[in-house]
Protein backbone atom coordinates (compact mmCIF):
# COMPACT_ATOMS: atom_id res chain seq x y z
CA UNK A 1 0.00 0.00 0.00
CA UNK A 2 1.41 3.28 -0.92
CA UNK A 3 0.68 6.12 1.42
CA UNK A 4 -0.41 9.35 -0.92
CA UNK A 5 -1.90 13.11 -0.13
CA UNK A 6 -4.18 14.67 -2.52
CA UNK A 7 -4.06 18.63 -1.73
CA UNK A 8 -7.36 19.78 -2.84
CA UNK A 9 -10.52 18.11 -2.55
CA UNK A 10 -12.37 19.89 -5.93
CA UNK A 11 -13.01 17.77 -8.98
CA UNK A 12 -10.00 16.67 -9.60
CA UNK A 13 -8.49 15.87 -5.98
CA UNK A 14 -11.64 13.55 -5.73
CA UNK A 15 -11.54 12.04 -8.95
CA UNK A 16 -8.16 10.91 -8.43
CA UNK A 17 -8.45 9.86 -4.95
CA UNK A 18 -11.43 7.75 -6.35
CA UNK A 19 -8.74 5.68 -8.46
CA UNK A 20 -6.34 5.64 -6.22
CA UNK A 21 -8.42 4.23 -2.81
CA UNK A 22 -10.16 1.77 -5.48
CA UNK A 23 -6.58 0.28 -6.27
CA UNK A 24 -5.79 0.30 -2.64
CA UNK A 25 -3.98 2.61 -1.95
CA UNK A 26 -4.06 4.95 1.64
CA UNK A 27 -5.08 8.25 0.39
CA UNK A 28 -5.19 11.50 2.30
CA UNK A 29 -7.11 15.29 1.07
CA UNK A 30 -6.26 18.05 2.35
CA UNK A 31 -8.91 20.62 2.09
CA UNK A 32 -8.89 24.40 3.15
CA UNK A 33 -12.54 24.30 2.92
CA UNK A 34 -14.92 23.21 4.90
CA UNK A 35 -16.44 21.55 2.41
CA UNK A 36 -15.83 19.01 -0.49
CA UNK A 37 -15.97 20.54 -4.12
CA UNK A 38 -13.88 22.94 -4.38
CA UNK A 39 -14.84 26.42 -6.44
CA UNK A 40 -17.98 24.36 -7.52
CA UNK A 41 -19.33 23.69 -4.13
CA UNK A 42 -22.43 25.29 -2.69
CA UNK A 43 -24.21 26.33 -0.01
CA UNK A 44 -27.49 25.87 1.62
CA UNK A 45 -29.99 28.60 3.06
CA UNK A 46 -32.26 26.92 6.24
CA UNK A 47 -35.19 26.60 3.95
CA UNK A 48 -33.92 25.53 1.13
CA UNK A 49 -33.85 21.05 -0.34
CA UNK A 50 -31.13 21.82 -2.44
CA UNK A 51 -27.98 23.56 -2.41
CA UNK A 52 -26.89 26.40 -4.71
CA UNK A 53 -22.87 26.72 -6.24
CA UNK A 54 -21.50 29.70 -4.78
CA UNK A 55 -19.91 30.00 -8.34
CA UNK A 56 -22.36 29.13 -11.09
CA UNK A 57 -22.16 25.53 -12.80
CA UNK A 58 -23.74 23.22 -14.91
CA UNK A 59 -22.69 20.27 -17.04
CA UNK A 60 -23.38 20.30 -20.91
CA UNK A 61 -24.43 16.93 -22.39
CA UNK A 62 -21.00 16.36 -24.12
CA UNK A 63 -19.36 16.32 -20.61
CA UNK A 64 -18.01 12.83 -21.04
CA UNK A 65 -15.44 12.48 -18.40
CA UNK A 66 -17.95 13.76 -15.38
CA UNK A 67 -20.95 11.98 -17.23
CA UNK A 68 -19.04 8.79 -17.81
CA UNK A 69 -18.22 8.69 -13.64
CA UNK A 70 -21.58 9.05 -12.97
CA UNK A 71 -22.42 6.60 -14.86
CA UNK A 72 -19.61 4.55 -13.70
CA UNK A 73 -21.00 5.21 -10.08
CA UNK A 74 -24.26 4.27 -10.54
CA UNK A 75 -25.88 7.42 -10.59
CA UNK A 76 -27.22 8.68 -13.85
CA UNK A 77 -30.64 8.93 -12.47
CA UNK A 78 -29.95 11.74 -10.48
CA UNK A 79 -28.41 13.88 -13.51
CA UNK A 80 -31.22 16.39 -14.55
CA UNK A 81 -30.35 18.08 -18.17
CA UNK A 82 -33.27 21.25 -18.44
CA UNK A 83 -33.14 23.37 -21.60
CA UNK A 84 -32.96 26.56 -20.03
CA UNK A 85 -32.62 30.01 -22.26
CA UNK A 86 -29.57 32.63 -23.06
CA UNK A 87 -29.73 35.49 -24.30
CA UNK A 88 -27.37 38.49 -24.98
CA UNK A 89 -27.46 42.28 -24.62
CA UNK A 90 -27.02 43.86 -28.13
CA UNK A 91 -28.66 47.13 -29.32
CA UNK A 92 -30.22 47.91 -26.28
CA UNK A 93 -32.74 44.44 -26.36
CA UNK A 94 -32.02 41.21 -24.96
CA UNK A 95 -31.18 38.49 -28.00
CA UNK A 96 -31.40 34.98 -27.94
CA UNK A 97 -28.74 33.49 -30.00
CA UNK A 98 -28.56 29.60 -28.28
CA UNK A 99 -29.59 27.83 -31.16
CA UNK A 100 -29.07 27.92 -34.89
CA UNK A 101 -32.25 29.29 -35.71
CA UNK A 102 -32.28 32.32 -33.47
CA UNK A 103 -28.63 32.58 -34.28
CA UNK A 104 -29.85 32.59 -37.90
CA UNK A 105 -32.89 35.24 -37.13
CA UNK A 106 -30.95 37.33 -35.36
CA UNK A 107 -27.49 37.85 -38.27
CA UNK A 108 -30.38 37.84 -40.96
CA UNK A 109 -31.77 41.00 -39.43
CA UNK A 110 -29.00 42.78 -38.63
CA UNK A 111 -26.53 42.38 -41.30
CA UNK A 112 -25.83 41.60 -45.31
CA UNK A 113 -26.23 38.28 -46.46
CA UNK A 114 -22.41 37.97 -46.80
CA UNK A 115 -21.72 38.23 -43.04
CA UNK A 116 -24.25 35.58 -42.26
CA UNK A 117 -23.08 33.28 -44.52
CA UNK A 118 -19.78 33.91 -42.95
CA UNK A 119 -20.95 33.70 -39.36
CA UNK A 120 -22.63 30.51 -40.03
CA UNK A 121 -19.28 29.15 -42.03
CA UNK A 122 -16.83 30.31 -39.41
CA UNK A 123 -19.55 28.26 -36.72
CA UNK A 124 -19.76 25.22 -38.81
CA UNK A 125 -15.74 25.27 -39.60
CA UNK A 126 -15.02 25.74 -35.44
CA UNK A 127 -17.30 23.09 -34.46
CA UNK A 128 -16.50 20.30 -36.68
CA UNK A 129 -12.58 20.49 -37.14
CA UNK A 130 -10.42 18.83 -34.70
CA UNK A 131 -7.30 20.64 -35.10
CA UNK A 132 -7.12 23.28 -32.80
CA UNK A 133 -2.97 23.81 -32.48
CA UNK A 134 -3.03 25.84 -35.85
CA UNK A 135 -5.50 28.25 -34.14
CA UNK A 136 -3.59 28.57 -30.97
CA UNK A 137 -0.71 31.07 -33.29
CA UNK A 138 -2.86 33.49 -33.01
CA UNK A 139 -5.29 35.40 -30.95
CA UNK A 140 -9.29 34.91 -31.22
CA UNK A 141 -9.35 38.60 -31.57
CA UNK A 142 -7.05 38.65 -34.47
CA UNK A 143 -8.75 35.49 -36.03
CA UNK A 144 -12.17 35.72 -35.44
CA UNK A 145 -12.40 39.72 -36.79
CA UNK A 146 -10.46 38.33 -39.59
CA UNK A 147 -13.00 35.00 -40.82
CA UNK A 148 -16.53 36.60 -39.26
CA UNK A 149 -15.88 40.33 -40.50
CA UNK A 150 -15.38 43.46 -38.20
CA UNK A 151 -19.37 44.06 -38.21
CA UNK A 152 -20.04 40.25 -36.71
CA UNK A 153 -16.83 40.39 -34.44
CA UNK A 154 -17.81 43.19 -32.75
CA UNK A 155 -21.00 42.71 -32.41
CA UNK A 156 -21.11 39.53 -30.96
CA UNK A 157 -17.40 37.93 -30.06
CA UNK A 158 -15.53 40.88 -29.38
CA UNK A 159 -17.94 41.55 -26.42
CA UNK A 160 -17.62 37.71 -25.02
CA UNK A 161 -13.75 37.93 -25.03
CA UNK A 162 -13.36 41.55 -23.13
CA UNK A 163 -16.11 40.49 -20.80
CA UNK A 164 -14.19 37.23 -20.04
CA UNK A 165 -10.51 38.70 -20.20
CA UNK A 166 -10.68 42.44 -20.30
CA UNK A 167 -9.33 44.72 -22.59
CA UNK A 168 -6.26 44.23 -21.59
CA UNK A 169 -5.92 40.68 -22.69
CA UNK A 170 -7.68 40.50 -26.34
CA UNK A 171 -3.84 40.58 -27.83
CA UNK A 172 -2.94 37.75 -25.81
CA UNK A 173 -5.89 35.45 -25.54
CA UNK A 174 -5.11 32.65 -28.45
CA UNK A 175 -8.33 31.65 -31.08
CA UNK A 176 -7.93 27.42 -29.58
CA UNK A 177 -9.35 28.98 -26.20
CA UNK A 178 -12.39 29.75 -28.42
CA UNK A 179 -12.81 27.10 -30.84
CA UNK A 180 -12.61 24.31 -27.72
CA UNK A 181 -15.53 26.54 -26.23
CA UNK A 182 -17.66 26.16 -29.19
CA UNK A 183 -16.40 22.71 -29.49
CA UNK A 184 -17.97 21.87 -26.13
CA UNK A 185 -20.94 23.29 -25.61
CA UNK A 186 -24.78 22.18 -25.73
CA UNK A 187 -27.61 24.10 -25.49
CA UNK A 188 -29.10 21.59 -22.47
CA UNK A 189 -27.18 22.17 -19.41
CA UNK A 190 -27.07 19.72 -16.85
CA UNK A 191 -26.78 19.46 -13.11
CA UNK A 192 -27.32 16.95 -10.14
CA UNK A 193 -30.28 16.55 -8.19
CA UNK A 194 -30.28 18.24 -4.55
CA UNK A 195 -27.26 19.94 -6.24
CA UNK A 196 -23.41 20.15 -7.15
CA UNK A 197 -23.00 19.77 -3.24
CA UNK A 198 -25.05 16.75 -2.93
CA UNK A 199 -22.85 15.14 -5.48
CA UNK A 200 -19.79 15.87 -4.13
CA UNK A 201 -21.30 14.78 -0.41
CA UNK A 202 -21.96 11.36 -1.85
CA UNK A 203 -18.70 11.18 -3.63
CA UNK A 204 -16.76 12.00 -0.51
CA UNK A 205 -18.66 9.24 0.87
CA UNK A 206 -17.57 6.48 -2.00
CA UNK A 207 -14.22 7.64 -1.54
CA UNK A 208 -14.07 7.55 2.26
CA UNK A 209 -15.92 3.74 1.94
CA UNK A 210 -13.24 2.79 -0.26
CA UNK A 211 -10.27 3.78 2.76
CA UNK A 212 -9.86 7.54 2.24
CA UNK A 213 -9.77 10.22 4.59
CA UNK A 214 -10.46 13.62 3.92
CA UNK A 215 -9.07 16.26 6.29
CA UNK A 216 -11.49 19.85 5.52
CA UNK A 217 -10.86 23.06 6.57
CA UNK A 218 -7.03 22.12 7.10
CA UNK A 219 -5.41 24.35 4.25
CA UNK A 220 -1.21 22.74 3.50
CA UNK A 221 1.13 25.42 4.84
CA UNK A 222 4.23 23.52 2.84
CA UNK A 223 5.39 20.06 0.98
CA UNK A 224 8.96 19.61 1.61
CA UNK A 225 11.49 16.43 1.67
CA UNK A 226 11.83 14.62 4.88
CA UNK A 227 13.45 11.38 5.13
CA UNK A 228 13.33 10.57 1.28
CA UNK A 229 9.90 11.06 1.18
CA UNK A 230 7.69 13.86 1.05
CA UNK A 231 6.22 15.48 3.76
CA UNK A 232 2.79 17.19 4.29
CA UNK A 233 3.28 20.80 6.43
CA UNK A 234 -0.44 21.74 8.02
CA UNK A 235 -0.77 23.49 11.33
CA UNK A 236 -1.46 20.58 13.14
CA UNK A 237 2.09 19.19 12.02
CA UNK A 238 3.72 17.54 9.21
CA UNK A 239 2.97 14.09 7.97
CA UNK A 240 4.82 12.14 5.84
CA UNK A 241 4.20 10.17 2.39
CA UNK A 242 5.15 8.34 -0.56
CA UNK A 243 3.72 10.68 -3.08
CA UNK A 244 1.76 14.33 -3.06
CA UNK A 245 -0.75 15.31 -5.57
CA UNK A 246 -1.23 19.35 -5.37
CA UNK A 247 -4.75 20.39 -7.54
CA UNK A 248 -4.31 23.98 -6.01
CA UNK A 249 -3.55 27.31 -8.36
CA UNK A 250 -0.22 27.22 -10.08
CA UNK A 251 0.84 30.70 -7.97
CA UNK A 252 0.02 28.32 -4.38
CA UNK A 253 1.82 25.31 -5.61
CA UNK A 254 4.95 27.57 -6.35
CA UNK A 255 4.68 28.85 -2.95
CA UNK A 256 4.37 25.73 -0.32
CA UNK A 257 6.84 23.43 -2.98
CA UNK A 258 10.14 25.77 -2.46
CA UNK A 259 12.24 22.74 -3.63
CA UNK A 260 10.93 22.73 -6.72
CA UNK A 261 13.68 23.31 -9.33
CA UNK A 262 13.34 27.22 -10.70
CA UNK A 263 13.06 26.17 -14.19
CA UNK A 264 9.22 24.57 -13.42
CA UNK A 265 8.99 27.27 -11.11
CA UNK A 266 8.57 29.79 -13.63
CA UNK A 267 6.44 27.74 -15.80
CA UNK A 268 4.16 27.81 -12.91
CA UNK A 269 4.72 31.59 -12.20
CA UNK A 270 4.04 32.50 -15.63
CA UNK A 271 0.46 30.83 -15.83
CA UNK A 272 -1.94 33.78 -15.22
CA UNK A 273 -5.42 33.57 -14.88
CA UNK A 274 -8.87 35.85 -14.12
CA UNK A 275 -10.50 35.78 -10.53
CA UNK A 276 -14.14 35.59 -10.24
CA UNK A 277 -16.66 37.94 -8.23
CA UNK A 278 -19.60 36.55 -7.68
CA UNK A 279 -23.56 38.01 -5.47
CA UNK A 280 -25.77 36.40 -4.85
CA UNK A 281 -29.34 37.49 -4.21
CA UNK A 282 -32.79 35.94 -2.90
CA UNK A 283 -35.82 37.77 -4.30
CA UNK A 284 -39.05 37.62 -3.77
CA UNK A 285 -39.91 37.76 -7.09
CA UNK A 286 -39.17 36.34 -10.66
CA UNK A 287 -36.88 38.50 -12.40
CA UNK A 288 -37.17 37.34 -16.08
CA UNK A 289 -38.02 35.02 -18.35
CA UNK A 290 -34.37 33.74 -19.31
CA UNK A 291 -31.55 31.99 -17.39
CA UNK A 292 -28.29 33.55 -18.68
CA UNK A 293 -27.90 36.86 -19.53
CA UNK A 294 -24.62 37.49 -21.62
CA UNK A 295 -23.64 41.54 -20.52
CA UNK A 296 -21.22 43.47 -23.12
CA UNK A 297 -18.85 45.78 -21.20
CA UNK A 298 -19.44 48.78 -22.79
CA UNK A 299 -23.21 48.71 -22.42
CA UNK A 300 -22.74 50.13 -19.01
CA UNK A 301 -23.46 46.47 -16.43
CA UNK A 302 -21.28 46.35 -13.50
CA UNK A 303 -21.10 42.67 -14.27
CA UNK A 304 -20.28 40.38 -16.80
CA UNK A 305 -23.24 37.50 -16.27
CA UNK A 306 -26.88 37.78 -15.15
CA UNK A 307 -27.82 34.89 -14.18
CA UNK A 308 -31.42 33.98 -13.06
CA UNK A 309 -30.70 30.45 -12.07
CA UNK A 310 -34.38 29.67 -10.41
CA UNK A 311 -35.24 29.81 -14.70
CA UNK A 312 -33.16 26.69 -14.88
CA UNK A 313 -33.83 24.78 -11.48
CA UNK A 314 -37.36 25.47 -10.45
CA UNK A 315 -37.99 27.93 -7.26
CA UNK A 316 -39.71 25.56 -5.56
CA UNK A 317 -36.09 23.72 -4.65
CA UNK A 318 -35.13 27.00 -2.48
CA UNK A 319 -38.52 27.55 -0.85
CA UNK A 320 -39.94 30.18 -3.24
CA UNK A 321 -36.96 31.74 -3.33
CA UNK A 322 -35.73 33.13 -6.78
CA UNK A 323 -32.15 33.26 -7.58
CA UNK A 324 -29.84 35.60 -8.93
CA UNK A 325 -26.33 35.79 -9.47
CA UNK A 326 -24.15 38.41 -10.70
CA UNK A 327 -20.74 37.56 -11.56
CA UNK A 328 -17.81 38.62 -13.26
CA UNK A 329 -14.31 37.79 -14.10
CA UNK A 330 -11.74 40.42 -13.22
CA UNK A 331 -7.97 40.59 -12.67
CA UNK A 332 -7.04 39.32 -8.96
CA UNK A 333 -5.64 43.13 -8.33
CA UNK A 334 -9.55 44.73 -9.02
CA UNK A 335 -11.03 46.92 -6.61
CA UNK A 336 -13.55 44.15 -5.95
CA UNK A 337 -11.89 41.98 -4.43
CA UNK A 338 -11.23 44.19 -1.58
CA UNK A 339 -14.86 45.86 -1.23
CA UNK A 340 -16.96 45.07 1.61
CA UNK A 341 -20.46 42.66 0.25
CA UNK A 342 -22.66 46.11 1.38
CA UNK A 343 -20.14 48.23 -0.70
CA UNK A 344 -20.57 45.71 -4.12
CA UNK A 345 -24.23 45.17 -3.44
CA UNK A 346 -24.64 49.10 -3.62
CA UNK A 347 -23.02 48.94 -6.96
CA UNK A 348 -24.27 45.96 -8.29
CA UNK A 349 -28.05 45.45 -7.02
CA UNK A 350 -29.54 48.78 -8.75
CA UNK A 351 -28.76 47.07 -12.10
CA UNK A 352 -31.14 44.71 -11.90
CA UNK A 353 -33.76 47.63 -12.83
CA UNK A 354 -32.29 47.19 -16.62
CA UNK A 355 -33.75 43.44 -16.38
CA UNK A 356 -37.18 44.24 -15.20
CA UNK A 357 -38.38 47.76 -14.35
CA UNK A 358 -40.81 46.40 -11.55
CA UNK A 359 -37.48 45.57 -9.78
CA UNK A 360 -37.49 47.30 -6.58
CA UNK A 361 -35.15 47.20 -3.65
CA UNK A 362 -37.24 45.54 -1.50
CA UNK A 363 -37.83 42.27 -3.56
CA UNK A 364 -34.16 41.19 -1.88
CA UNK A 365 -34.33 38.79 0.96
CA UNK A 366 -30.64 38.14 1.11
CA UNK A 367 -27.33 38.68 -0.34
CA UNK A 368 -24.58 36.13 -0.20
CA UNK A 369 -20.86 37.53 -1.77
CA UNK A 370 -18.31 34.72 -3.30
CA UNK A 371 -14.85 35.33 -4.48
CA UNK A 372 -11.65 33.41 -5.99
CA UNK A 373 -8.53 35.11 -7.18
CA UNK A 374 -8.03 31.90 -9.20
CA UNK A 375 -11.07 31.10 -11.50
CA UNK A 376 -9.86 31.36 -15.40
CA UNK A 377 -6.57 30.71 -17.07
CA UNK A 378 -5.31 33.22 -19.37
CA UNK A 379 -4.51 30.92 -21.86
CA UNK A 380 -2.00 33.31 -24.82
CA UNK A 381 -0.33 32.07 -27.89
CA UNK A 382 1.23 29.28 -28.36
CA UNK A 383 0.25 28.49 -24.80
CA UNK A 384 0.54 24.79 -25.36
CA UNK A 385 4.15 25.02 -25.05
CA UNK A 386 3.70 26.85 -21.32
CA UNK A 387 1.71 23.85 -20.05
CA UNK A 388 3.64 22.08 -16.81
CA UNK A 389 3.82 18.51 -16.58
CA UNK A 390 1.82 16.71 -14.28
CA UNK A 391 5.01 15.16 -12.94
CA UNK A 392 7.14 17.74 -11.59
CA UNK A 393 10.69 17.25 -11.25
CA UNK A 394 10.50 16.12 -7.76
CA UNK A 395 10.29 12.37 -7.49
CA UNK A 396 6.99 11.93 -5.92
CA UNK A 397 5.32 15.23 -6.39
CA UNK A 398 2.71 15.84 -9.03
CA UNK A 399 0.68 18.62 -9.86
CA UNK A 400 -3.14 18.80 -11.92
CA UNK A 401 -4.60 22.06 -12.30
CA UNK A 402 -7.43 23.94 -14.66
CA UNK A 403 -4.13 25.32 -16.05
CA UNK A 404 -3.45 22.34 -17.21
CA UNK A 405 -6.22 20.85 -18.82
CA UNK A 406 -6.13 23.30 -22.28
CA UNK A 407 -7.05 23.65 -24.67
CA UNK A 408 -10.05 22.90 -23.49
CA UNK A 409 -11.38 25.31 -20.40
CA UNK A 410 -11.50 25.03 -17.03
CA UNK A 411 -14.86 22.84 -15.55
CA UNK A 412 -15.35 19.30 -14.01
CA UNK A 413 -15.72 17.87 -16.59
CA UNK A 414 -12.46 18.17 -17.43
CA UNK A 415 -11.23 17.89 -13.35
CA UNK A 416 -11.93 14.57 -14.15
CA UNK A 417 -10.23 13.83 -16.92
CA UNK A 418 -6.58 15.49 -15.25
CA UNK A 419 -7.59 14.01 -11.86
CA UNK A 420 -7.65 10.12 -13.17
CA UNK A 421 -4.73 10.76 -15.76
CA UNK A 422 -2.62 12.07 -12.73
CA UNK A 423 -3.76 9.28 -10.54
CA UNK A 424 -2.91 6.52 -13.59
CA UNK A 425 0.40 8.43 -13.97
CA UNK A 426 1.40 8.17 -10.10
CA UNK A 427 0.09 3.78 -10.63
CA UNK A 428 2.65 3.74 -13.40
CA UNK A 429 5.51 5.24 -11.67
CA UNK A 430 4.96 2.78 -8.70
CA UNK A 431 4.07 -0.39 -10.93
CA UNK A 432 7.55 1.07 -12.69
CA UNK A 433 9.35 1.22 -9.59
CA UNK A 434 9.87 5.32 -10.43
CA UNK A 435 8.95 5.42 -6.12
CA UNK A 436 11.77 4.09 -4.05
CA UNK A 437 9.66 3.61 -0.59
CA UNK A 438 6.14 3.27 -2.23
CA UNK A 439 4.29 0.52 -0.30
CA UNK A 440 7.32 0.07 1.90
Amino acid sequence: MTNIAIIGAGMAGLSAAYDLTKAGHRVVIYESLAQPGGIASGFKAAHWDWSLEKFYHHWFQSDKHMLGLIEELGWSQDVLFPRPYTVVYVDGEFQPLDSIPEAAKFTLKHFPLWDVFRFGAVGLYLRLTPWWKPLEKTTADAWMRKWVGARVYETLWRPLLVGKFGEENLDVVNMAWLWARLKTRTTRLGTFVGGFQAFFDRFAAVIQRQGGEIRLSTPVRQIKKVRGRWGVVTESGTEVFDAVISTSSPKMMAEITPELPDQYTAKLRSLKSMGAVVMIVSLKHRLTNYYWHNLPKEAGFPYLAMVEHTNFIPPEHYGGDHLIYMGDYLPPDHAYFDLSKDALAEIFIPALKRFNPNFESNWVKDVWLFRTKYAQPIPPVNHSQNIPPLRTPLSGVYFASMSQVYPWDRGTNFAVEIGRRVAHDLMADIAAGALPFAGQ
